[in-house]
């Protein structure tokens, strides 16, 4: 190899080496930051307690939601972004829950079961009046011919009347005194009087008041039975309870 040879040999060899070394003492260019994370999605939840109510009643609107700027409930409008609020609906409701944010949108709804009230219960019927239960409980009580005293087969109705007027304290009532058609007016007026008063004397006796109690006598003047026959006038001789209003 000649001398000219050997000197451009060397002299490529050299810019080598230079390059060779510039390029190891170079720095590596920075890699690219990373992007930054998407913003998080909302949540969204919403319930009602009780979810079922009478109409007229009322029932508690609960929600919450996060990463949320804006949310707004269907009915209802815009509200914060989590809380609770009474609610009265008269029908029942479906509550939706929209929640925006920068991470998108989230829906939440619940239900709300509003029912009719039952119907009142039917009034009850009205039961008999005094005046009816006076007529339907209180017996008269029947004398023998001329005869004013009460008579052994009329103890059990008289008792009977006594326990159903002190059953009864607000019942008043009037007493009537009645005879057949036989002997004069005068006669039988005088013995209806005592008829109506033994009858007066027993109850007050069984502890009716006699406040409540008036008698008449009628003697014969109104009769119940116009035949003239005894079992006529038995119908006749007869103390006759009146209801008084």
């Amino acid at each position: 190899m000649n001398h000219r040879a050997v000197q451009l040999f060397a002299t490529v060899a050299s810019l080598a080496a230079i390059l060779f070394l510039g390029a190891c003492h170079k720095k590596a260019a920075p890699a690219p930051p990373p992007p930054p994370p998407p913003p998080p999605a909302p949540t969204a939840s919403i319930s009602v307690s009780p979810d079922t109510i009478q109409q007229g009643q009322s029932a508690t609107l609960s929600w919450q939601t996060s990463n949320a700027t804006d949310v707004s409930i269907d009915g209802i409008g815009a509200v914060q972004a989590s809380g609770s609020q009474q609610v009265s609906p008269s029908q029942s409701t479906t509550y939706h829950l929209v929640a925006k944010g920068a991470g998108g949108t989230q829906e939440a709804s619940t239900r709300l079961t509003v029912t009719q009230p039952p119907p009142p219960p039917p009034a009850p019927a009205p039961g008999p009046s005094d005046e009816d239960l006076f007529g339907q409980n209180i017996k008269d009580i029947y004398f023998d011919y001329d005869k004013s005293d009460i008579r052994p087969d009329q103890e059990a109705s008289m008792q009977a009347d006594v326990q159903f007027l002190n059953q009864h304290p607000n019942i008043n009532f009037l007493i009537e005194g009645h005879c057949d058609e036989r002997g004069s007016i005068e006669y039988n007026l005088a013995l209806g009087d005592r008829r109506a008063q033994s009858v007066r004397s027993t109850l007050v006796a069984g502890g009716v008041s006699a406040s409540r109690i008036k008698t008449i006598s009628y003697g014969k003047e109104k009769p119940f039975c116009l035949e003239h026959t005894e079992s006529c006038w038995q119908e006749n001789r007869r103390g006759h309870f009146v209801y008084q209003k």
